[in-house]
C-alpha cells in the first residue's frame, strides 16, 4: 500500500503470514481435489457401479453436513488455528491409510469408504475454521487483495491436482497416488503450524451450543440475499453437477482412462480460475442478482452439452465453460456472504454456507449415482441440466428481491453501516 493508501497487486504477498496461509490453502486444495479423482476412479474400477459412486457422495456428505453446524460453533468459541492443525492431521492420516489399503490387490471398498467418512468428519470442522481464520491472518486493508491471491491459488491447485494425479494413477497406481496426496496434506499442515497464533475475539457471553447455532441460522434466514443465493447455487449444482459421474464418462463413454478423468476434472476448475482472474478487474457484483441467474442458466446449458457429447475435446470445452459460469456465481455468492456477515457470526454463517455447498456437491453426487443407476449416466446428466434451467427460470420469475440485487460502492458502505448498528444493538 503506497502513501496514497492505494493497494498494489502484490501487497498481500509481502506479509509472511498471508504467504503461509496461501500455502496452506493451496496444498490442501491440491490434496483434496486429487483425492476426489483417485477415490472415484478406484471405486468405479473395482465395482463398475454408478450406485457405488452415489454411495461415495453420501458417505462424504453425512459427516460434513451433520458436523458443520457444530463446526461453526467451535470455530467461533475455540482457537481456529488449533482446529485447523488437528483437522489437517486427520486428513493426512486418512490419505496414508488409503495408501496402505490400496497396496492389496483385493482392496476393501468398505475400508475406502471408512477413510473418506473420516476425512468428511475433519472437513466438517475445518471449513468453518479456515474461513474464519482467514479474517485473523489477513489485515482488513488487504482483504480484497489477499482474497484474490487465496482464491486464485485455490483454483490453480484445483486445476493442477486432478490433472497430475490422473497421470500418476495410470502410471504408478492408487497406492502411490495416495502417498503423493499425503505429501500435499503434510505440506498444508506445515504451512499452518508456521503461522503464529493470532488474537481471536471470543463471545463475551457463551450461549448454549444449540442456541448459538440457531442464532446464526436465524440471522441467515433474516437476510433473503444470503439464503436465496445459497439455495440457488445449491439446487443448480445438486441437479446439474456431473462431477460424480466423470469416472463413468472417462471409462465407458469417452474411453480416456484416468489421465482423461484428471483432465476432465481440471477443465472445470480451469474455467473457474479464468473467471476469477477476470473478476479481479471486472467484479460481477454490480447487478449481482441478474448476473447470478444468468450464470446458473449458462451452467445448465453447458451440462446438457456435456451429457450428450461423445467427443473428448467438446466435453472438455463444455466443462470449462460450466466451471467459468460456476466460478462467477461463486464470486457473487461469496461477496454477498462477506458483506452481510457480522464478525462475531462469521464461523456460524460459514458453517451454514458449507452445509449448502456439501448438500449441492456430495448429496448431488449421491443423487447422480442413484439417477445414473436407474436411468443411465447420459440421461441422468442431461435431465439434471434441464432441471437446472427450470430452477433458474423459476427464481428469475418469482425471486424479485434476488433478481434486483445489486452492489455498488455506496451500497457496500451502507451495508457495513447497517451491520455496525446491528452489532451495537446486540
Amino acid at each position: 500500500m503506497d502513501s496514497h493508501g492505494k493497494t498494489h497487486f502484490s501487497d498481500a504477498l509481502k506479509v509472511a503470514d498471508i504467504r503461509l496461509f496461501i500455502g496452506s490453502v493451496g496444498f490442501f486444495s491440491l490434496a483434496g481435489r486429487a483425492l476426489a479423482v483417485v477415490i472415484g476412479f478406484q471405486i468405479y474400477r473395482i465395482t463398475h457401479s454408478a450406485l457405488a459412486l452415489g454411495w461415495l457422495g453420501l458417505i462424504e456428505a453425512i459427516p460434513a453436513i451433520s458436523i458443520a453446524p457444530i463446526g461453526g460453533y467451535v470455530a467461533d468459541h475455540f482457537k481456529r488455528r488449533e482446529i485447523l492443525l488437528v483437522t489437517r492431521a486427520v486428513s493426512l492420516l486418512s490419505a496414508v491409510v488409503l495408501a496402505v489399503l490400496s497396496r492389496n490387490a483385493d482392496v476393501s471398498v468398505t475400508g475406502l469408504y471408512m477413510m473418506i467418512f473420516l476425512a468428511g468428519v475433519a472437513r466438517g470442522f475445518a471449513d468453518p475454521a479456515n474461513t474464519a481464520f482467514e479474517a485473523q491472518v489477513v489485515p482488513k486493508q488487504l482483504t480484497v487483495n489477499a482474497a484474490s491471491w487465496i482464491s486464485s491459488t485455490w483454483l490453480s491447485c484445483a486445476v493442477i491436482g486432478p490433472a497430475v494425479i490422473g497421470f500418476s494413477f495410470d502410471y504408478f497406481g492408487a497406492a502411490a497416488s495416495y502417498l503423493i496426496i499425503s505429501v500435499f496434506f503434510a505440506c498444508s499442515w506445515l504451512c499452518t503450524v508456521l503461522i503464529p497464533p493470532k488474537p481471536q475475539p471470543m463471545p463475551v457471553k457463551r450461549e448454549p451450543v444449540i442456541q448459538s447455532i440457531l442464532i446464526g441460522w436465524r440471522y441467515l434466514f433474516k437476510k433473503q440475499a444470503l439464503w436465496a443465493s445459497m439455495s440457488l447455487d445449491m439446487f443448480a449444482v445438486f441437479f446439474g453437477g456431473a462431477v460424480a459421474l466423470l469416472p463413468i464418462y472417462a471409462s465407458d463413454i469417452l474411453k480416456v482412462g484416468a489421465k482423461g478423468l484428471g483432465l476432465l476434472n481440471a477443465s472445470s476448475s480451469l474455467g473457474a480460475l479464468t473467471m476469477m482472474l477476470f473478476a479481479t478487474k471486472h467484479p460481477p457484483i454490480r447487478k449481482a442478482g441478474r448476473n447470478l441467474l444468468a450464470m446458473v442458466t449458462g451452467f445448465g446449458l453447458c451440462i446438457i452439452i456435456f451429457a450428450l457429447s461423445r467427443n473428448f475435446w467438446l466435453s472438455m470445452a463444455a466443462l470449462f465453460l460450466s466451471g467459468a459460469f460456476d466460478g462467477i456465481s461463486v464470486i457473487i455468492r461469496r461477496s454477498i456472504i462477506r458483506l452481510l456477515s457480522p464478525d462475531e457470526m462469521r464461523g456460524r454463517i460459514a458453517s451454514a454456507s458449507s452445509i449448502f455447498i456439501v448438500a449441492s456437491n456430495e448429496l448431488g453426487a449421491f443423487e447422480s449415482g442413484m439417477g445414473a443407476a436407474w436411468l443411465g449416466a447420459v440421461p441422468c446428466v442431461a435431465l439434471g441440466g434441464v432441471i437446472t434451467l427450470g430452477i433458474a427460470g423459476a427464481v428469475a420469475l418469482f425471486g424479485k428481491e434476488l433478481r434486483g440485487l445489486s452492489f455498488d460502492i455506496h451500497t457496500m458502505e451502507q451495508v457495513r453501516d447497517d451491520l455496525q448498528k446491528e452489532e451495537l444493538k446486540s
